[in-house]
């Protein structure tokens, strides 16, 4: 999926890795289960989730996810990878209403998955590869950074800057940008600005090379800018796949 957290029509922006023909989903929004599916796939075909932030567009669809793979004894338990502070709030503060009981049993987060929390400026790797955890700056909780992270892998021909959700601020990030060979970056393309997503016309002030490199995704449904005119790369387009 593609879309904002509002979408209608693209699916949540979520975004599937097959390294070595198993598969990591990068946050599980309320559609994915939809998205699977259109793409031929199921919770079956999960081996493990990264989960950015706990916004529903990011973990709506881990309780389907969950309980899919916990009631199907041909499932193993997916691995789940989480920055360590968010994935205790992940169990406490969404998913342990639904998750927190069924017959006969109190359950725990790791009854469901295999749980791998990631230490503050750490790593983790699936099937061999590396993902260094960024902390962006998505929404402030009064004086507090709410925990929100992007990713930063190498692939066999791409270096990937995936930004997940953040605010417009090149001046933390401008570093990434550089480092990287393809980057995704969530984009409002709504004619205001919410303040949490980096916005259309926010994104076109950045620099030619930074630009010419940059996908963008977690757009509103409707009419969009023209972006490659802007001198982006493009929008990801809904099940758009590529080869890195």
């Amino acid at each position: 999926g593609t879309g904002s957290a509002f979408t209608q029509d693209n699916y949540h922006t979520n975004m599937l890795l097959e390294i070595n023909g198993k598969k990591l989903l990068i946050d599980c929004g309320s559609d994915a289960r939809f998205a699977l599916n259109e793409i031929g796939l199921s919770y079956k075909d999960i081996d493990a989730v990264y989960i950015s932030h706990a916004h529903a567009d990011h973990v709506g669809g881990l309780e389907y996810l969950a309980f899919c793979s916990y009631f199907d004894p041909s499932c193993d338990r997916p691995k789940l990878f989480a920055d360590e502070q968010l994935m205790v709030q992940l169990w406490q503060n969404t998913l342990q209403g639904g998750l927190g009981s069924i017959q006969d049993k109190i359950t725990k987060l790791s009854d469901f998955f295999v749980t791998r929390p990631i230490p503050k400026n750490g790593t983790f790797k699936f099937q061999g590869v590396t993902f260094r955890v960024v902390q962006t700056v998505h929404v402030m909780n009064g004086y507090t950074i709410v925990p929100s992270y992007g990713l930063i892998w190498q692939g066999e021909r791409k270096k990937i800057f995936l930004t997940t959700d953040t605010q417009f601020c090149p001046n933390q990030i401008q570093t990434f940008y550089n480092s990287v060979d393809m980057i995704f970056h969530d984009c409002e393309t709504t004619p205001f600005k919410s303040g949490v997503h980096a916005h259309f016309t926010d994104l076109t002030t950045l620099n030619e090379k930074t630009k010419g490199k940059m996908w963008l995704t977690h757009y509103a449904d409707g009419e969009k800018p023209d972006a490659e005119e802007a001198g982006f790369a493009g929008y990801v387009a809904k099940g758009q796949v590529f080869n890195i």
